[in-house]
């Protein structure tokens, strides 16, 4: 217990052991269930409590008791200690809870790595209290985060696969059925646009427009600009 920073919220004083030099048994009643002492004995010695498969608010209750407890969430929620771990183990099924966790407690290294699981999250959903909980910070952030993929796919579908060399089968006007045919696959792309949009639904969405054409420079200019909008796509940012 030497590690809180606050005499383990003062009931284990200086004082008391000053005063005692040889008393070795020391008996303090917490408020506290077992199964969140458990959670925070294991986080305190740095083991894991997985193998208990403790519920997500057992764990975030755990959380604010070693913070009561003076014990820095700095170091016992770092990245890839024991409880840091076990924690993010419910992020992808409980991302919202995961993540208004990190956010109340301004634990950013697990708040970035729960993001890209919230990428499906529908944000117009969320709800006053989900809203209270993460706060105004965090929230700007998971904002941003969607707007930001959203206006990046937007840019990236913009540009129509670059035209070949003219040829006495495909002119200038022939081509330009290609970028009509691309202007308007992209256009419903974006009004169905998503964070979470992925590769294989956009390859899906543009791909069937080699079906209408006939030139076969055409058709590998086609395949080129998608296989370069899905590369550009995977380097857009997933995290907060």
């Amino acid at each position: 217990m030497s590690a809180s920073e606050n005499g383990f919220n003062q009931l284990l004083p200086s004082a008391m052991k000053k005063s005692n030099p040889n008393d070795t048994e020391c008996i303090i009643n917490l408020p506290e269930t077992s199964t969140v002492l458990n959670i925070v004995l294991h986080a305190i010695y740095g083991l894991s409590c997985a193998h208990y498969s403790p519920s997500l608010t057992d764990i975030s209750t755990a959380i604010s008791t070693l913070k009561v407890y003076g014990f820095p969430l700095r170091t016992y929620l770092a990245p890839a200690t024991p409880l840091s771990t076990t924690l993010l183990s419910h992020a992808p099924t409980a991302p919202l809870d995961v993540y208004a966790i990190a956010a109340a407690h301004n634990l950013h290294d697990l708040a970035v790595s729960t993001s890209p699981h919230l990428l499906s999250f529908s944000l117009p959903s969320l709800t006053d209290d989900q809203a209270a909980k993460i706060g105004s910070v965090y929230l700007k952030r998971l904002f941003f985060l969607h707007l930001g993929r959203l206006d990046a796919l937007k840019r990236l579908l913009l540009p129509p696969p670059h035209p070949h060399p003219l040829t006495n089968e495909c002119d200038f006007t022939e081509q330009k059925k290609l970028t009509r045919a691309w202007a308007l696959a992209s256009a419903y792309l974006t009004w169905d646009a998503r964070p979470d949009m992925s590769a294989s639904s956009i390859e899906a969405s543009l791909l069937p427009l080699c079906d209408n054409l006939t030139c076969e420079l055409c058709k590998t200019a086609l395949r080129e600009r998608i296989r370069d909008l899905i590369i550009q796509w995977s380097q857009v940012k997933t995290t907060i």
